[in-house]
């Protein structure tokens, strides 16, 4: 088909189209735009339409031109185009709405390959840095003017000036960039098309569209996917070079946390359920209610410090109240709890935050969320943990002449333990030499910028004594580093008081630094990653650098010749006596009097005293050199009668503790001398007794065994128990 000889004069004005790339003429005939000329690689397009509809039309009469000689003669207003002659290749019409008539995201083939099969969620779940499959089946065959994209979207105001909003071209080419789309097959109308995510990309849900040209967009029902952190990729921050790592630190949903105390470290089975029903849901949520920009999402720590603060209640109504009150009336208590995912359920189900949480119950979930979205995680727990609320590195307890602590001026804290989190990732943010292992803390204890979040920090600038480093590593350095000081206060909230430094602790804090082990069951002691060797060289110049920007100047008590010690078993059979021994030792040459004033008191884990159960007060004669000859001992019972304790256990849904304290008078000398200890309690266990397979969606029988002899009948017992995967918490009241 030819147009030869053909001679037409217009005026065309060039216009741009949103959307469009190339300019757009428009060929006025008698005054009106009747005519839609569009050059573009060797076709032209001509639509018979008013102005107005020149955008949205769907459709149009399609010329394909082996070549067209034109002569164009431009004015100052206008431009004459003399079209001399075209040949016609091929002449159609294109079917109105044609397009994609089905999305496949083929997401068991994907989510084998992006280690995600695991997840109980409607949508494909995929890793960045990484390919994924997308089967489109068009209404047509695919033809070579087709110019189709993909367009992705995520965050409720995606730009593309913010990388939220993407257009993606199809093509055959394996040029690297950012994101790619791939044709990797095709077959008659169906095309497979390979997605390659940048490793950088944003973390979230995406919706997913078809575009062919500018004017037909196919979204498919179930329109969306989701992108996590890939610890498989070199180029992602979060990359784990460990095969075994990234099974225990990503994809294991059940481990370990450690309770109890340093002389008697407890695992106490935890169901992460990183992988169940609107768990990532819920992750994505919490990123939504902290605000955390979609920009920001793409940074691991931005998100890991993000959730250090949304997974408490304190500043954004997030996902647990922490309750150390002892009163859980209106709530579940902590100690209740086996696992994360009901937790987080409940929370997205309700929006509103659950009750209750301690320390280890928050960073259950956090490993949880971090597990979930892709970020390698464990829950950590430090063993005679400082709380710094003063930010000197010194733990300052006060006590009064009978030994008793006072609560009211005392606002540091040494707890029994205390469980927080390292997430691992690229510090790109500091100076080389800060990636990897980071702490994370989600149990609200200090503000940090003004609200209650903590980390994270590098473990090596921890180590290093580095405080000033992001975020909050001097707080983190006083957990495990602080020195506990001990004080004497006579005559409190009076004229007449007095304040005398007893005795300073340099290595009572930081203690069996525990996470669970790689592919086993067992503890892994991890406290060389946190500190030096207690009186090592390497630790003495790391208290040095941090002492220089922490501590104040305080004087040093002159040595005394009495020492005091404790002797016992530092743990107890729930129901027994506690007995110990306290020890005085003499260096000097003469015998000393002393008058020695003891308390022992209950504790909840975090160092808050419930109630003294037993006191003492006696005189003491020591011998001379008896530091190194016998040692004078003095029993102290708590309660013969076990119930004398058990009626204050009754009283408090915690895991409570012991704390003995000694202060001693030297009647020669009038100085004064002072130590303490902690006792932890030991409960019966529970065995559980269940075959060892079971058929799927039929009955089995899991027998539960507790065995009471601790002497004292137990009243309205509870059974808490959860089957990952199979049921949520349950809880069987047996009177």
């Amino acid at each position: 088909m030819a147009l030869a000889g053909c001679v037409t004069v217009v005026l065309c004005q060039s216009v741009l189209v949103t959307g469009v790339r190339e300019p757009v003429h428009l060929l006025y005939i008698h005054g009106r735009p009747r005519m839609l000329l569009w050059m573009q690689t060797g076709w032209i397009r001509f639509a018979g339409m008013e102005r107005d509809q020149l955008y949205n039309h769907p459709s149009g009469f399609v010329l394909v031109v082996s070549w067209l000689t034109a002569l164009l003669v431009v004015g100052h207003d206008f431009v004459i185009i003399f079209l001399m002659h075209a040949e016609l290749s091929e002449t159609f019409i294109p079917k109105h709405c044609e397009g994609v008539s089905r999305i496949d995201f083929l997401e068991n083939h994907n989510a084998s390959l992006h280690h995600t099969s695991e997840y109980v969620n409607s949508g494909l779940i995929v890793r960045r840095g990484q390919a994924f499959t997308v089967r489109v089946t068009l209404s047509r065959e695919l033809c070579p003017q087709d110019r189709v994209y993909l367009q992705l979207a995520v965050g409720s105001q995606p730009l593309q000036s913010r990388g939220s909003l993407l257009l993606i071209p199809l093509s055959q080419s394996q040029e690297p960039s950012c994101w790619r789309a791939t044709i990797a097959r095709i077959s008659g109308p169906e095309i497979d098309v390979e997605v390659k995510i940048a490793p950088n990309a944003i973390v979230g849900k995406y919706s997913f569209k078809v575009k062919i040209g500018e004017d037909y967009t196919y979204e498919s029902e179930n329109g969306h996917f989701y992108v996590l952190f890939n610890p498989w990729c070199e180029d992602d921050d979060v990359h784990l070079p460990e095969e075994d790592a990234r099974q225990e630190y990503v994809l294991k949903d059940t481990g370990y946390i450690y309770t109890g105390s340093v002389n008697d470290i407890t695992g106490k089975p935890w169901n992460f359920g990183q992988f169940e029903k609107n768990v990532l849901d819920c992750c994505l949520y919490l990123l939504d209610k902290k605000g955390l920009k979609q920009s920001a999402r793409r940074e691991p720590v931005r998100v890991a410090r993000a959730m250090s603060a949304v997974v408490n209640s304190n500043d954004e109504n997030g996902v647990l109240y922490g309750n150390w009150s002892g009163d859980y009336a209106d709530g579940t208590p902590p100690v209740y709890w086996t696992g994360s995912s009901a937790i987080l359920q409940q929370y997205y189900e309700s929006r509103e935050p659950v009750r209750y949480g301690q320390c280890w119950v928050f960073s259950g979930v956090l490993t949880t969320v971090m597990r979930c979205l892709g970020i390698p995680s464990r829950s950590v727990t430090n063993f005679c943990s400082a709380h710094d609320t003063e930010g000197n590195l010194t733990i300052d307890i006060y006590l009064n002449q009978k030994g008793e602590k006072l609560n009211d001026i005392t606002t540091d804290s040494v707890w029994n333990f205390h469980v927080w989190n390292d997430v691992w990732m690229k510090r790109p943010d500091l100076p080389e030499g800060y990636d990897g292992w980071q702490a994370l803390d989600a149990t609200p204890q200090e503000e940090s910028e003004g609200i209650f979040q903590c980390g994270p920090s590098p473990l090596s600038a921890i180590k290093k004594g580095e405080v000033y480093l992001a975020y909050d590593t001097k707080f983190i350095f006083a957990e495990v580093n602080a020195d506990r000081i001990i004080w004497l206060v006579e005559n409190p909230k009076t004229d007449q008081q007095k304040t005398t430094r007893l005795r300073a602790h340099y290595s009572a804090v930081g203690k069996s630094i525990s996470t669970k082990a790689l592919g086993k069951d067992e503890r892994q002691d991890i406290t060389e990653l946190y500190k030096f060797s207690e009186g090592t060289p390497e630790e003495r110049k790391v208290m040095e650098r941090a002492s220089a920007v922490c501590f104040p100047d305080v004087p040093i008590p002159t040595p005394q010749p009495i020492q005091l010690g404790f002797e016992s078993d530092k743990s107890f059979l729930l129901g027994s006596p506690i007995t110990f021994q306290i020890s005085l030792s003499n260096s000097s040459s003469q015998s000393q009097a002393a008058s020695l004033t003891a308390a022992c008191q209950l504790q909840t884990y975090n160092g808050k005293t419930l109630a003294t159960i037993k006191a003492l007060k006696q005189e003491v004669t020591v011998m001379a050199n008896a530091c190194k000859a016998t040692v004078s001992f003095i029993a102290l019972y708590c309660g013969p009668k076990s119930n004398d304790y058990l009626q204050h256990l009754s009283m408090a849904s915690d895991d409570l503790l012991v704390r003995v304290t000694a202060v001693g008078e030297n009647k020669d000398s009038n100085s004064v001398f002072a130590d303490d200890t902690t006792l932890s309690f030991k409960y019966p266990p529970i065995t559980v007794d269940m075959p060892a397979t079971a058929k799927t969606g039929e009955p089995f029988t899991c027998t539960f065994t507790f065995k009471n002899n601790i002497g004292v009948v137990m009243e309205s017992c509870k059974l808490h128990v959860e089957g990952l995967g199979l049921f949520r918490l349950e809880t069987f009241d047996q009177g």
